[in-house]
């Protein structure tokens, strides 16, 4: 799908709040830089990805950084994982099931990790980092259920890996964000494993397209709604928007939010995914849910990785490690 095919289905722009006067410089940048996505431009930003030279994990040698192949899904193949933990093994510790965005297109196990960094090196935390396969070479149910298979690996070897089952978290950005979502689902509905703690980032929930966010951005963004839909396109291909949309996939369409762990989850007034992340956390507070739902006035997608200096972005991120720091020590 070009970038302007879907015009007609999206409808009509819709008024996008203002940006935060720090953060609009940067989203004006990277949306002039970066065009929204067609399959040849994603190719061109994963050659850009593989090239970047990938960042010391290490923290000066007090984390220790392992790459194992575990079980894939039944019929899949193995999948790779990306374990930190800390070098002083201070007892059992939190384990943290990561991961990464992308819009389920793109990225890889090594992406958005320095910010689990403290929690490792403080001896607080086990993160392991999950691989999945990426579409639309491999649509759903692919990714969601490798993440799952990772987080049932995790579990199962937590005894392993130094981790106390109790104190079990997954946690996702954008893309990966709503496959942490659909991986939650999955351990609720196949009674395993037991999560204390989801944490869902900015997470893309929704292939529906039905609400003023998801239509507002428009080319003036990294992640406008034309990139958004070529992602979910290429997760779902014909079924995205249709009736028969798994909800592991799309966790917006689940019907039953009970029985979920405590969830942070977190937005950007100025994003597409703000409307969808919104209707999410008030439908899982309605089904008994524990939601800290945290809005940032004029943020946009992912601002507090690209302008992390931002006043709203260093707030942003303060009040997430907090929230996970007490919920490693819960």
């Amino acid at each position: 799908m070009t970038d302007r095919t879907a015009a007609d289905f999206l409808g009509a722009l819709t008024t996008r709040p203002p940006l935060d006067p720090e953060l609009a410089p940067v989203e004006e940048a990277r949306g002039a830089a970066v065009p929204p996505l067609t399959y040849e431009i994603l190719q061109t930003i994963r050659q850009g990805i593989a090239g970047m030279e990938p960042e010391d994990l290490t923290a000066g040698g007090r984390v220790r950084v392992e790459e194992r192949q575990v079980p894939g899904p039944d019929g899949a193949p193995d999948i790779t994982v990306l374990i930190l933990s800390p070098v002083e093994d201070r007892g059992p510790k939190g384990g943290i099931v990561h991961i990464h965005g992308g819009g389920m297109v793109m990225g890889g196990r090594r992406d958005h990790l320095t910010r689990l960094l403290p929690h490792v090196i403080d001896g607080n935390a086990v993160v392991v980092s999950v691989e999945y396969r990426l579409a639309p070479e491999h649509p759903d149910p692919a990714p969601v259920e490798d993440c799952y298979a990772g987080l049932a690996w995790t579990a199962k070897n937590a005894a392993e890996l130094g981790i106390d089952p109790e104190r079990l978290l997954i946690t996702g950005i954008s893309g990966g964000g709503g496959l942490a979502a659909g991986a939650a689902l999955l351990a609720r509905d196949r009674a395993f494993p037991a999560l204390s703690h989801q944490v869902l980032i900015c997470p893309m929930l929704d292939d529906r397209f039905e609400t003023h966010s998801s239509r507002m951005v428009d080319s003036d963004g990294v992640w406008d709604r034309y990139s958004n839909l070529y992602a979910w396109t290429a997760v779902l291909g014909k079924q995205r928007g249709g009736p028969d949309v798994s909800q592991y996939a799309a966790p917006a369409r689940a019907e039953d939010l009970s029985r979920l762990p405590r969830t942070y989850i977190d937005t950007g007034s100025a994003e597409g995914f703000r409307d969808e992340i919104l209707v999410y956390a008030g439908r899982l507070s309605e089904a008994g849910v524990s939601v800290d739902l945290h809005m940032w006035g004029g943020a946009f997608h992912g601002s507090d990785m690209a302008a992390g200096d931002a006043a709203v972005s260093r707030a942003a991120n303060a009040t997430r490690e907090e929230f996970i720091r007490r919920a490693l020590d819960s």
